[in-house]
């Protein structure tokens, strides 16, 4: 990973030095575990646990790795060089590697999950913020890029807290389907240790044990889990479109917080670009890009082969350092957003009440014309505002069939904004629960 998209504590998770310390901590336990069934001297499981404080060198499980071609082995290795031979020989009893990896994996991905979550309260709180700030600001919405109703900015806000809230519930649900773990030893029979060493294990490192593992732990959990990452991966390219649209000149009802001493363009200084939501539509697509390789690891050879293994070194630490580092920048983003609403107001008269040609056709249902002639009625008068730049109002007002319709206080009436606001209350409330 580059150091541009990361933070220290995703970061840390998935180093070297961690994913030794995992490793020596399940085998430690397990060396507990076996000695008090008394599979091993208890002594030999004491003598193991002297490493605790060691620091793993990295550099010499490397070197071990570059003649025995296997990293699990050189590791054991290393750590029968700090403890003593005659001790460590008592050491991964039963275990195969995968009981190591598989179970050291899962680890790390709650442990990522955890900070996730945490990222994904502090968007949540900035954009509930944000909502609140301006459930009353008016802004028109829009369909297929075009002026539809009006609607408000603090709506906007919501429904993507509401976005982001469902996908926190599902990362907590991923969570727990991939915080399980396996030491069940060659083709996951037991045969070679008892299932209450397993038990032990996952209980010291937070993890329940895998109902059935063949080997492996079924890769269906970890699909799940970054299925999950992509989902809300493309929940922040959603929320980052938005604003890269607010930002247009042409629209300008909101921009990225530009910052003293920033440079828009090297060629052209008057630029302010949305750059940070740019960067985010990018991230977004790497998140996603392992969706398709973890779906893919669910398919494996019988019992096992290590087909997956390959991808979810990369993409374990890719996926959740990027998105760590989207979701922490989202968040100054909505923290950080300058909201303009005079811009957003001109928009939406940008057309001159041409906004409101529902609710006129609606009134003229209500007063007895029927829909086909009241589409009519509207259509014939909102092209004149399209093609001739008229005044919705002003041209209903001089219709005739309009007018014996509805009145000049029925016209009036269709073009009150707070029609559209009244149940805005009613939605903070489902959403937020509170006003």
């Amino acid at each position: 990973m580059i150091p541009r998209y990361s933070r220290p504590e995703m970061t840390a998770i998935w180093s070297p030095e961690t994913k030794f310390r995992i490793w020596f901590e399940i085998e430690a336990h397990a060396c507990d575990a076996q000695a008090a069934l008394g599979v091993i001297p208890k002594e030999s499981a004491e003598a193991v646990w002297t490493a605790e404080g060691t620091e793993f060198d990295v550099a010499r499980i490397d070197e071990i790795e570059r003649v025995t071609k296997h990293d699990v082995i050189a590791f054991l290795t290393h750590l029968s060089e700090i403890v003593g031979e005659d001790q460590a020989r008592f050491v991964h009893q039963g275990m195969t590697s995968s009981d190591v990896l598989d179970t050291t994996l899962n680890v790390q991905l709650v442990r990522a999950a955890d900070i996730l979550l945490a990222d994904m309260d502090g968007l949540l709180d900035a954009l509930k913020k944000r909502a609140m700030e301006h459930k009353d600001t008016v802004r028109i919405g829009r369909s297929h890029g075009i002026h539809a109703e009006p609607t408000t900015m603090g709506l906007t806000f919501a429904r993507f807290h509401a976005e982001m809230a469902r996908g926190r519930e599902r990362l907590l649900r991923a969570r727990e389907e991939v915080a399980t773990g396996a030491i069940s030893g060659a083709v996951g029979t037991f045969a070679n240790i008892d299932p209450s060493v397993e038990e032990h294990v996952c209980a010291k490192l937070g993890l329940v044990p895998e109902p059935i593992s063949t080997q492996v732990i079924p890769r269906d959990r970890h699909a799940m889990f970054f299925a999950t990452l992509g989902v809300i991966a493309s929940s922040i390219e959603n929320v980052a479109t938005e604003i890269r649209h607010m930002q247009r000149t042409e629209v300008l009802e909101a921009e990225e917080f530009f910052s003293k001493g920033q440079k828009g363009s090297s060629a052209m200084p008057h630029k302010r670009n949305p750059v940070l939501t740019e960067n985010l539509t990018g991230l977004a697509r790497l998140v996603r890009s392992a969706v398709t390789p973890a779906l893919e690891n669910v398919t494996l050879w019988h019992e096992r082969d290590i087909s997956h293994s390959s991808v979810e070194r990369g993409i374990g630490p890719d996926a959740t350092i990027h998105l760590d580092f989207a979701l922490a920048r989202l968040t100054g983003v909505i923290e950080n957003l300058v909201v303009y609403p005079d811009n957003m107001m001109a928009n939406l008269n940008k057309f001159r009440g041409l906004v409101h040609s529902q609710r006129v056709l609606l009134a003229l249902t209500q007063a007895g014309v029927t829909r086909e002639g009241a589409y009519s009625l509207v259509q014939r008068n909102a092209m004149k505002v399209w093609e001739q730049g008229a005044d919705f109002k002003e041209e209903l007002l001089a219709d005739a069939e309009v007018m014996d319709a509805l009145g000049t206080d029925g016209v009036e009436a269709v073009f009150d904004l707070g029609h559209h606001t009244k149940h805005v209350d009613t939605i903070f409330r489902r959403v937020f629960g509170e006003v």
